[in-house]
């Protein structure tokens, strides 16, 4: 039996539709951050940078996902350590080229020209040589820090690479090409001078006091100098500006006739888009490669897993990074249960501790809340992010700006657009954040994290 028009049109009137999606999450990160107006332009962060010479490791700076060595580390090399010509070595730091390696990548191979200075800013890296059956044989780990080919650039002809570099786990490189030095070297008589002596050493590897050739080409001779820690500013302090994501949310005027509630049919759309919004904005807060958390913690703050799966162990040094009052631990579900897994092994149990009538797992009183915005690559690796929070503390802030023309949420907008000639309503919807890591230690990460099995 079919419904009559008016029984329909009743029907019609009296059910109540409540639109639903998928992918709604507890969006952790968002409601745990410390929020701070940012009512001018930029949020600027002032920090002292220190580094340390003499240890025999070239250290950097970074800018979101951009890394660039400290020009004054550049006398780690051999080939100019003694060189203090500021000026030269900022064109020299400025000519490196910064480069990404995924696992198993190689970042030269043997027999190719070497043409090029490589310094690991980041990751593990062998080097390896083709043994005498062919089988290869691995000369040492590179890491933060390490390098190779400065030799090349001293050598008066460019030769070829005897061993082979690769990547073990993802890598961060800056590589300085042969030519670049030359033009640099064209351009310095300072250098030239000091290349000269270091070649001329060269010639001569120890003379009869047992002194090396690098000591004769540095000047350091006798007795070794010890490390120094330097502190100067950062040369161009930090300036964070508020980030975007805008969608328009659009809604036929039939929506409104059909089910007479044209108050209640557009709030519930709306709702879905502001949910589907703040999801994009936990995920640019992440992941973002100017101001996401991934990408903004500091190299000295990044650890890797000792053996693959995420331990107690790993905790620990986790824990370690970030030893002044941690906030809490951020982690995918799937890693989650992948600690889950490895602590049952161990007969170690968590506690938890509560969090707003929620029950939270917890490593040393420290919280563990779930992200999905964390990625897990096609190999099964991910990390776990511990943070500080709170301008106070030095830590960790979200950034945002209250009091924007059609404010609907703190910082979020609703903007109606008009009517189309096809009796379409429009609204723009516009969210505006960023995040901020006031001090290096305020973040720490553990990265490749297996959490396939």
């Amino acid at each position: 039996m079919s419904l009559g028009t008016e029984a329909a049109r009743n029907l019609a009137t009296t059910t109540k539709s409540v639109p639903q999606m998928q992918g709604i999450t507890s969006r952790w990160l968002l409601r745990l951050l410390p929020w701070v107006q940012l009512s001018g332009g930029t949020y600027r962060v002032n920090r002292r940078l220190t580094h340390t010479l003499g240890d025999g490791r070239v250290e950097f700076f970074t800018t979101g996902a951009e890394v660039r060595v400290i020009p004054a580390e550049l006398g780690e090399l051999p080939l100019l350590r003694g060189f203090e010509d500021a000026e030269v070595l900022r064109t020299l730091a400025d000519r490196f080229v910064q480069r990404e390696f995924v696992p198993g990548d190689a970042l030269v191979e043997v027999g190719q020209p070497a043409d090029q200075v490589v310094l690991v800013a980041h990751g593990k890296a062998e080097r390896v040589h083709p043994g005498e059956y062919g089988e290869p044989v691995v000369l040492g780990v590179l890491a933060g820090g390490g390098y190779f080919g400065d030799q090349a650039l001293a050598a008066p002809e460019a030769g070829q690479w005897d061993f082979t570099v690769r990547a073990v786990t993802a890598c961060t490189v800056l590589t300085l090409q042969r030519q670049d030095f030359l033009d640099a070297l064209e351009r310095s008589p300072q250098l030239r001078t000091h290349v000269e002596a270091f070649r001329t050493a060269a010639g001569r590897p120890h003379n009869e006091h047992g002194e090396s050739a690098i000591e004769l080409a540095s000047g350091h001779v006798g007795e070794p100098s010890l490390p120094g820690v330097f502190a100067d500013y950062e040369p161009s302090p930090r300036e964070y500006g508020l980030s975007v994501a805008q969608t328009v949310l659009r809604v036929h005027t039939r929506v409104a006739d059909l089910y007479n509630e044209p108050m209640n049919q557009l709030e519930q759309q709306l709702r879905l888009t502001i949910e589907a919004l703040r999801e994009r904005q936990e995920h640019e807060m992440v992941n973002n490669r100017e101001f996401g958390l991934l990408h903004n913690a500091d190299l000295g703050q990044r650890i890797h897993s000792r053996s693959g799966p995420p331990t107690p162990d790993d905790l620990d040094d986790l824990l370690a990074t970030v030893w002044k009052d941690p906030g809490f631990l951020l982690a995918h579900p799937r890693t989650i249960a992948a600690i889950a897994r490895e602590f049952n092994r161990r007969g170690v149990y968590p506690d938890s501790v509560d969090v707003g009538g929620h029950a939270v797992p917890a490593w040393r009183g420290v919280p563990l809340f779930p992200c999905n915005k964390i990625p897990i690559t096609e190999t099964g690796i991910s990390s776990v992010l511990l943070m500080r929070t709170g301008e106070e503390s030095q830590g960790v802030v979200g950034l945002h700006r209250t009091g924007i023309p059609d404010e609907y949420q703190p910082s979020l907008s609703v903007r109606f657009m008009g009517i189309s000639d096809q009796a379409i309503m429009s609204y723009l919807v516009s969210a505006y954040y960023s995040a901020a890591v006031l001090v290096p230690d305020a973040l720490g990460i553990l990265e490749n994290v297996e959490v396939g099995h």
